[in-house]
């Protein structure tokens, strides 16, 4: 069984993204993506949904979008 509380690389890049910018929504943290080709947006879409039934983000709704936010800090 993997360990919930090692991340991934592609886990690791999002929460990156998220403790730079403090919160975001899906679409801004693909914005942010540095690196070529970027993913889709669906598989950012799921690895935050990983993250968050991980417990390292939460997300406050705005109508049927969500706009996501570390929990954890970075160090």
């Amino acid at each position: 069984m993997k360990d919930k509380k090692l991340l991934t690389p592609l886990e690791l890049k999002v929460m990156n993204i998220l403790w730079r910018l403090k919160n975001a929504f899906v679409k801004e943290v693909l914005e942010e993506w540095d690196e070529e080709p970027k993913p889709a947006y669906n598989t950012v879409s799921t690895t935050v949904r990983i993250l968050e039934e991980k417990s390292f983000i939460s997300h406050k709704a705005f109508g049927r979008t969500h706009q996501y936010f570390p929990t954890v800090s970075r160090f």
